[in-house]
């Protein structure tokens, strides 16, 4: 029968045979929970996701139950080759969004149903056998538990550091290339979801889900060993000079210098749309086919991971610049949104399941940021980058043609069904019948049948919210053809595009599902 195991560590839902129930465990692995689990907290900083109106006690306590009861049964995959648990993604999604709690609760349901039960890991991790057991999935429930205690006791940015960015936690002395731990390379694997779930727990202020996305991370592979090179986490003279003169702009976020951060005018300085354009004319990264969905990470890894860390290390991260992260983070964003909306854009818009994770990942850079110190902020962002461009060699290094995209994609959703609004006098009848744009975009979404629509379609209403009035000409000067004609209505193009492809299941069209083909010559 079920029944919940209390061991000294944690507790979990297995199968077992029916022992006395221990009223005094529960009642202690309650209190764990509710302190693992608490009521979501604002976001860190202005830079960060705020809270769409609609939250109620209702809305709260189905997604603190989702969180906790998710907590206790099921574990981190779904089965066996490693597809991962993210239901809190969605219940937090959408309770970020101001969805109702009836809404919340119907799909947590329905998202519990392909989940495997949690089970107790065969003996605890500590410091000592920290290393032993990376990358085996057994060892879940240990790694959770001992992340918990170390937040607890270290706090979140002292954890991330450690375990994610310092040179203890990826490289060792002694020990050969295969066994090291490369902590950072685990924490970006698997499109992501190690770092995405870290960033629901930094974002909502939730120590519980910090826990589980860093043991996540642990049982991770590392696919090209040295991908991030051992000097990459090695202490510069210059940090101190970042701590200094960044940590205001980067953690305090004062409207005027990070909002709206002035662009750096240097010659010196490399933009990441600058490595993007050498990646596009990069022959070497040329694509050979469609290669199997589960190894085409691994695979770009191999056989180019050394030439994508050529271009990436070119590009400019100068600490001793006030809001050079603010900066640094945005291009990182852009990026990724570009490599997606554009990347999907030809004769039509596809809407790719892999690259769409660049997006969705992306908007947790800021709550990340906020925990993390300037030199490991830096490494964070250079990481980053490293992989959406790997991932985007990855799906066929598709052609960015921005004159095409901004002449050709609307700027405004259509959505069937939608009563005509009565005219308006003075105000043009796409305005009267659309005022906010992202408002039926958001709605649409939040109930859409497929998990990661209402993340990506956040994602882009955020993006809008800081980025948006950036103007036609901001990207002008970078190495990146057509930039030039790029500006933030970009966000709100995608986000049709992907309402649109996906279809607009709220109001009445089929739901599908996303690209999994790749844009392959």
């Amino acid at each position: 029968m079920r029944r919940i195991v209390h061991t000294t560590s944690t507790c979990v839902l297995i199968i077992y045979q029916s022992i006395p129930n221990n009223t005094m465990n529960r009642k202690a692995c309650d209190e764990k929970a509710e302190i693992l689990f608490p009521a979501p907290s604002p976001p860190p900083t202005v830079l960060c996701p705020q809270r769409w109106p609609g939250c109620n006690p209702q809305s709260l306590a189905v997604v603190r139950h989702a969180l906790i009861d998710n907590y206790n049964r099921y574990h981190i995959f779904l089965n066996d080759i490693k597809f991962h648990n993210h239901v809190i993604h969605r219940a937090l999604a959408i309770y970020a969004l101001g969805g109702s709690g009836p809404v919340i609760e119907a799909f947590y349901k329905q998202d519990i149903k392909i989940q495997r039960a949690a089970f107790v890991s065969p003996h605890p991790i500590t410091e000592q056998n920290f290393l032993d057991h990376l990358g085996d999935e057994n060892y879940y429930e240990a790694y959770t538990t001992f992340f918990a205690k170390t937040i607890e006791e270290k706090g979140a940015s002292a954890t991330l550091d450690e375990f994610i960015f310092s040179e203890k936690y990826n490289f060792q002395p002694g020990r050969d290339t295969e066994s090291q731990p490369e902590m950072l390379c685990r924490f970006m694997d698997a499109v992501m979801h190690p770092l995405i779930h870290c960033g629901h727990g930094v974002e909502f202020g939730l120590k519980g889900t910090l826990a589980e996305g860093l043991s996540l991370t642990a049982m991770h592979s590392v696919h090209a060993p040295g991908f991030f090179p051992q000097s990459m986490f090695v202490a510069q003279p210059n940090d101190s000079i970042g701590i200094m003169t960044n940590d205001f702009g980067s953690l305090v976020l004062d409207d005027q210098s990070s909002v709206m951060p002035l662009k750096t005018l240097s010659g010196e300085d490399t933009h990441a749309f600058s490595i993007l354009a050498r990646v596009l004319k990069d022959h070497s990264l040329a694509s050979k086919g469609p290669r199997h969905f589960t190894g085409q990470y691994p695979d770009t890894l191999v056989a180019h991971g050394y030439r994508i860390c050529e271009h990436v290390q070119r590009w400019t991260v100068d600490l001793s610049k006030p809001g050079e992260i603010e900066r640094k983070m945005e291009e990182c964003i852009w990026t990724s949104s570009v490599i997606y909306a554009l990347g999907g854009w030809r004769n039509g818009f596809t809407a790719d399941f892999f690259l769409m994770h660049m997006v969705t990942s992306s908007i947790f850079l800021p709550s990340l940021i906020a925990y993390l110190s300037p030199r490991t902020q830096a490494l964070l962002l250079r990481a980053y980058l490293s992989n959406i461009i790997v991932w985007f060699v990855a799906r066929g290094r598709p052609p960015l043609d921005f004159k095409s995209f901004f002449e050709s994609t609307p700027a405004v959703p259509n959505p069937p069904n939608s009563p005509v609004v009565p005219p308006m006098e003075g105000i043009p009848a796409q305005d009267a019948q659309t005022s906010n744009p992202f408002l039926p975009l958001v709605q649409s979404s939040i109930t859409h049948p497929n998990s990661h629509h209402p993340k990506i379609q956040r994602a882009f209403a955020h993006f809008s919210t800081i980025y948006g009035a950036r103007p036609k000409g901001y990207f002008a000067g970078t190495e990146l053809v057509g930039a030039e004609e790029l500006d933030g209505s970009l966000f709100v193009r995608a986000a049709v595009l992907t309402a649109d492809y996906m279809g607009w299941a709220r109001e009445g069209e089929e739901a599908r599902n996303w690209g999994l083909e790749g844009f392959y010559l």
